[in-house]
């Protein structure tokens, strides 16, 4: 990603923008999108390819950053079934409540986390999530790397596919024979996870559990909390930082230019990114990159609570 040298048009950067309203959802992403208590999830990719196993799904922005930016929505009582990452997956909690359980079938320990929290799993180990609030919740997810690999899942997921019609092959690629799909003669199905993959990877206990996560309840006035990064409670490494960022209604926050890669998402009221050449104004849900090394001021006109990811 290289740095700028020019100034951007407000034109060119509203189309590093993608706002929450925008959101392009796959509804069937991955290999459990029809198991029972999973078909309702919708999956986004944000910023960079994903693990997404349909060629089907939207990516809005292409661009290589170090890392991908994604998403999760779901209603109440819908699970994203056991599977393990290759890289770093850390949500951010922008609604709803979530709990996460670990391990091959979920019972190895389990933890709640609520709208502004972010839980960083680790990989090797098998996670899986459901909405238990009231609503339909929102997730951010940021995975390491420009790619992050496939996703290992746990063997009843490849079970309830096989019964549902969907055979997720080798290459990453998913085919929904129950839709017509046919397998390719020359394609290679992905084999059930075995009892050796399953015990090479990590398990949890309770209190490993907790400390995956930070809790948003700490005061916010105006300034920026390390949470992932140096500084960060949550510092083992991710090929990525992650901060709270907090504006006071009114106010301004000084970040130093960053060579790198710089992604900000809003969890709480608006935010205004400003340049010489202009401004643009993002709401709660909205996204956005900005261009490494351009000079620009964060401010709020009614105060902003917000997360921000860089290399």
């Amino acid at each position: 990603m290289p740095v700028t040298t020019t100034q951007p048009t407000p034109e060119t950067m509203a189309s590093r923008i993608v706002r929450y309203a925008d959101l392009r959802p796959c509804r069937n992403a991955f290999i459990d999108t029809r198991s029972p208590g999973s078909e309702a999830k919708e999956n986004f990719t944000i910023i960079g390819p994903g693990v997404s196993e349909n060629p089907a799904q939207h990516v809005h922005i292409p661009e290589a950053h170090g890392f991908n930016i994604g998403g999760a929505r779901q209603p109440p009582g819908c699970v994203n079934s056991q599977h393990s990452h290759l890289t770093a997956e850390v949500f951010v909690v922008h609604s709803g409540h979530w709990r996460f359980d670990l391990g091959e079938h979920g019972e190895d320990a389990q933890v709640r986390i609520g709208p502004g929290d972010v839980i960083s799993l680790p990989t090797g180990m098998f996670r899986g999530f459901t909405n238990v609030g009231e609503g339909i919740g929102f997730l951010f997810a940021v995975l390491g790397g420009d790619d992050p690999g496939r996703v290992l899942w746990a063997p009843q997921v490849f079970d309830l596919a096989r019964h549902y019609g969907l055979v997720l092959l080798q290459s990453g690629r998913l085919i929904d024979t129950a839709a017509g799909q046919a397998v390719p003669p020359d394609a290679v199905a992905m084999p059930r996870t075995t009892a050796d993959q399953i015990a090479a990877l990590h398990r949890a206990n309770a209190a490993e559990a907790e400390r995956m996560v930070w809790r948003h309840s700490q005061p916010a006035g105006s300034g920026r909390d390390p949470v992932i990064g140096a500084g960060g409670p949550l510092d083992w490494p991710h090929g990525f930082a992650l901060e709270r960022i907090a504006i006071a209604a009114g106010g301004t926050l000084g970040i130093p230019t960053p060579a790198g890669p710089e992604v900000l998402f809003v969890q709480e009221g608006e935010l205004e990114v400003a340049w010489p050449e202009g401004a643009v104004l993002l709401g709660p849900g909205d996204t956005i990159t900005v261009p490494c090394g351009l000079d620009r001021a964060l401010s709020s006109a009614s105060g902003c609570l917000a997360y921000r990811v860089s290399r």
